[in-house]
């Protein structure tokens, strides 16, 4: 690992050429999809230089990625701004010697706030007004969604699909999570049988959903809290999805805080009070708390290096079996 991420820490000092930023060493701030450098700008302000995991996006895919970023900020929406570089492209193309596929690098805006929190630890209580917090992520995702069906997509915009099949199909975008290979035998196959059974019911409903560009990952990790405002991060799975899967993901890790019925709540009036059309879709956040459960199953199977994963797959399988026995399926 240590060998990674100093070679990580060299190509994005080599990456940093493209913007003329001044020598420095990047600080390694995150690893997973994305390696995620904080660097400075030539006036000394901070800005976060990714460098994107190869061949998980196309080219085309990224630039689309930072269209829509660039979009939700100019609308008023607490994004990331994405920074071109010298020759006004806003990727580099970075050769990779561990891979036939290139490593693509870009710039983005600094965002000040703390994260909500992290996974596996519970939410930081000190100063803060959680039910308050609960309604302003609620009201910034609805503004967000609002925004996104604004959008007028550039000729090729290309982004993954949470749809039917983009969940419970064939291939999902984060992989057959019934056929993990981590699992047991017994828990694949329970896994198929659930998977059986929510394929006919998802793909009932979905003509009637609202679907469009939606963030796809606003994790605790990737909402930041300042003085009351919220802000979101981490745009590498935007894509075209039910809007009750960003809702769902917004509360999936927070169903085992004491007030969690309270949060639930104060996030939903959030969402309303921008979007009210959307709460005769609230009655299906069961099944979308369900579905994004078995994602992260899929999730880790693609990422077997993760020291961690046993301890995750416990969490996730944990987690479906409540929401799958919640549910009745």
């Amino acid at each position: 690992m240590d060998d990674m991420i100093a070679t990580l820490t060299a190509r994005a000092a080599s990456a940093i050429a493209h913007w003329n930023l001044p020598d420095q060493v990047p600080e390694l701030l995150k690893y997973r999809e994305n390696a995620v450098f904080k660097v400075r700008l030539r006036d000394g302000r901070p800005a976060a230089l990714r460098l994107h995991r190869p061949a998980y996006h196309s080219p085309v895919a990224l630039a689309s990625e930072l269209a829509f970023m660039a979009v939700l900020r100019e609308k008023g929406i607490s994004v990331p701004l994405p920074i071109a570089a010298a020759d006004g492209s806003l990727l580099a193309v970075l050769p990779s010697p561990e891979s036939s596929a290139p490593h693509y690098a870009d710039l983005i805006g600094w965002m000040e706030g703390e994260p909500l929190g992290h996974t596996g630890a519970p939410l930081p209580r000190t100063g803060r007004d959680l039910p308050a917090l609960f309604r302003v992520i609620g009201q910034e995702m609805a503004r967000l969604h609002d925004v996104a069906d604004g959008f007028v997509q550039a000729a090729g915009f290309e982004r993954p699909a949470w749809d039917v099949e983009g969940l419970l199909g064939q291939a999902p975008f984060w992989g057959r999570f019934w056929d993990c290979p981590l699992l047991a035998p017994t828990q694949r196959d329970d896994l198929a049988r659930l998977r059986d059974r929510l394929l006919p019911r998802l793909s009932a409903l979905a003509p009637g959903l609202d679907y469009g560009l939606i963030h796809a990952d606003l994790v605790r990790e990737n909402v930041l809290v300042a003085d009351g405002a919220v802000a979101f991060i981490d745009f590498d799975d935007c894509g075209f999805g039910f809007r009750l899967f960003d809702l769902a993901t917004a509360l999936l890790r927070n169903r085992h805080e004491p007030d969690y019925p309270q949060l639930r709540a104060a996030l939903l009036e959030g969402y309303t009070a921008v979007r009210p059309q959307a709460e005769p879709d609230f009655q299906h956040l069961p099944l979308f708390l369900l579905l994004r459960a078995l994602t992260y199953i899929g999730w880790a199977a693609a990422r077997p290096e993760l020291p961690d994963n046993p301890a995750r797959l416990r969490r996730y399988l944990g987690d479906i079996e409540t929401l799958a026995k919640d549910l009745r399926v």
